[in-house]
């Protein structure tokens, strides 16, 4: 019997020519897997798979994990108000490890003997794929020949040709990863460092009529969750992520580019569009500033940062994080309000919040204007204490000059 192996399929160059050189070339048995965290529609998912069929699988499957990443991740990261070095809504980043779950998770099931996939050896997918397969399933053999025969791609187009596989393989000038949580663009000007992408490489276009100038939005959150949007409430959290990113879209909203340290060790830079995630955060960043208390506030950053860094470098199945997502959901009991935004061709303003658990509503006094819950003798005596310390370090040592 010929063994078994599970490709990880999206239906691209890399892993076409993968699934044709498995079969061909190596005699394997190959079982495509589309894991689907939400960049793929029905009609895409269909034609992927007849792609995959044409190319040697003997079976192709799609694995819908769009609710599994957002209860596993997206969540979290909301909670997190996770941006990576204050840009990057980590949508590439954390969609890989889904993927790489829900495909090892398949080989499991049907006792494959291999898993494959098709990143090269010059990016972070290769570490996030090889790791979680690693980890869930260490016995499982690990093929990578676009990595292994360090293939260029006129090698890859002119072997599928060779072998009778015909499709539109020109090199696109952008390459676009679209996904639930953000899409990324990868173009000539991101190998750059002195030039940014132009208008045309963006996906969302902007679409609006000639007399809108503006538009207010509101989005409701409980316990931290996304729950309505602009009055509708939302059982299904994606759903809701679709509205907020349908929104912010036709205004060109969440773009700008992001630079950052890969994980095995070099700068990367990538373009990337994220009305949806961006609107989120920043919206539920807001409602946290009315409604946490000031070191709530300070941990929760310090935890997101170390959270954010751990899942873009596939550090997700390490245990500390199950530690640092119970931080983060316990934060967020009080998290509960609307927050309105206005929409603006490629900018938005945050115009306020509402909220029962908002703290600027407290009877201790209103900022700058009146004190209730204590008198200017209790201002100065704190005052004078809270200076205490400086006092006796300047008295001690003599020190008069502090420009």
């Amino acid at each position: 019997m010929k063994k078994k192996v599970v490709l990880a399929f999206s239906g691209g160059l890399d892993t076409s020519y993968c699934a044709m050189y498995l079969a061909k070339d190596m005699g394997y048995e190959v079982y495509t897997a589309l894991a689907n965290t939400g960049g793929f529609t029905e009609k895409e998912c269909k034609a992927i798979e007849e792609k995959a069929l044409r190319l040697g699988a003997v079976k192709h499957v799609t694995l819908n994990i769009e609710q599994e990443y957002y209860e596993k991740s997206i969540k979290y990261m909301v909670f997190g108000n996770v941006l990576r070095n204050g840009t990057y809504p980590l949508s590439v980043s954390s969609e890989r490890i889904f993927q790489a779950l829900a495909t090892i998770r398949y080989a499991k099931e049907i006792d494959a003997n291999a898993v494959a996939h098709g990143s090269t050896g010059a990016g972070n997918d290769q570490i996030r794929f090889d790791l979680t397969f690693n980890v869930l399933a260490p016995d499982i053999e690990i093929i990578t020949p676009t990595r292994d025969r360090n293939l260029s791609r006129e090698y890859e187009i002119n072997y599928l040709k060779e072998n009778g596989y015909e499709t539109d393989f020109r090199k696109m000038e952008y390459s676009i990863n679209k996904g639930l949580w953000g899409t990324s663009i990868g173009g000539k000007e991101t190998l750059h460092s002195n030039q940014t992408l132009p208008e045309t490489a963006y996906p969302s276009q902007l679409n609006i009529d000639e007399n809108e100038t503006e538009e207010d939005v509101y989005i409701d959150f409980a316990d931290g969750e996304i729950a309505g949007v602009n009055g509708l409430t939302y059982k299904n959290k994606v759903d809701a992520i679709r509205k907020v990113e349908e929104l912010g879209a036709r205004w060109a909203i969440g773009r700008d580019m992001h630079v950052g340290d890969t994980i095995i060790g070099v700068k990367g830079r990538v373009g990337f569009e994220a009305a949806g995630s961006l609107l989120i955060i920043d919206a539920h960043k807001l409602l946290e500033k009315h409604t946490l208390t000031k070191w709530q506030q300070y941990w929760k950053e310090q935890i997101a940062t170390w959270y954010g860094m751990f899942l873009h470098e596939a550090q997700y199945l390490e245990p500390v994080m199950r530690d640092m997502e119970a931080f983060l959901q316990s934060a967020q009991k009080h998290v509960t309000g609307r927050v309105f935004i206005t929409l603006r061709p490629y900018s938005y303003t945050l115009v306020g919040i509402e909220s029962e658990h908002d703290l600027m509503r407290s009877d201790f006094g209103v900022y700058g204007e009146e004190q209730k819950a204590w008198t200017a003798q209790d201002a100065k005596g704190f005052t004078k204490i809270l200076g205490n310390q400086m006092k006796i370090y300047y008295n001690v040592n003599k020190e008069q000059n502090h420009d």
